[in-house]
């Protein structure tokens, strides 16, 4: 297994240290060990994360703190959104063994995302995703805690690392030299960011009060392609181009 990709979990303003404890809990369960924590409620350390981990401390001592969920992803090819709703984000929708396989099988790195435990992730978040991420539920009972959430994650993708390993090479996709992972998140964002700022000054995003859905709408479409760092480039590029006076 540890030649295989292993997913970052990043838990998103999670509120309790025991669900982080026992979070880390579950990733080890299944080989998993790299945590990221974005703006924790009560501060990080937490004394009460160590008992519930229940010994998965390598887990919680590596885990990285960040502000914002655009920074725990940043370095991240691809960002997969745990949530039951799609919260007015239109996203492609995969359950978690097809996150799983997408793990092992597309080059870069990847983030699991999960919000907090009260409200899950918020539109923002959800936002930066290349895809959302669900599992068929009890639509009378759909609550799964966040350890649970995490487990099954966990689970799934060490049970496709298996099936893969196991089955030979008919299920591998085959070396393709010439095709490049798809660019960080951080390239991505900086992409978006260009391209906004070129079309505010012309009202693109008038009026104001669908100012926010028309940012979200705009980062679906060119978070779909999955656009590799040179492809990015030369985007960055063709916007710099068009921002320039016109030659004579």
């Amino acid at each position: 297994m540890g030649d295989l990709n292993k997913p970052v979990i990043v838990l998103v303003r999670p509120q309790l240290g025991e669900n982080i404890g026992k979070a880390a809990r579950a990733m080890l369960n299944f080989g998993l060990t790299e945590m990221r924590l974005v703006a924790p409620r009560d501060g990080w350390p937490n004394p009460s994360a160590g008992p519930a981990a229940a010994g998965a401390d390598i887990v919680l001592e590596q885990a990285r703190i960040y502000d914002t969920t655009a920074e725990a992803v940043a370095d991240c090819a691809h960002v997969h959104a745990t949530t039951v709703r799609k919260r007015g984000v239109t996203k492609p929708v995969i359950g978690a063994d097809e996150a799983g396989r997408q793990v092992h099988t597309l080059t870069g790195r990847h983030a699991i995302i999960f919000g907090p435990e009260r409200s899950g992730l918020e539109t923002e978040d959800v936002a930066l995703a290349r895809n959302i991420l669900t599992v068929p539920i009890n639509p009378e009972f759909g609550s799964l805690n966040l350890a649970q959430a995490v487990i099954l994650v966990a689970y799934e993708w060490s049970r496709i690392g298996r099936e893969i390993a196991d089955a030979g090479c008919a299920l591998v996709q085959p070396t393709v030299e010439d095709v490049l992972p798809p660019a960080p998140q951080e390239e991505l964002d900086g992409l978006i960011a260009h391209l906004e700022t070129m079309l505010k000054p012309r009202g693109y995003f008038l009026p104001e009060g669908r100012a926010e859905a028309t940012r979200r709408t705009l980062r679906g479409v060119l978070t779909k392609p999955g656009w590799n760092h040179f492809e990015v480039r030369t985007l960055r590029g063709v916007l710099t181009t068009l921002g320039r006076k016109i030659r004579d």
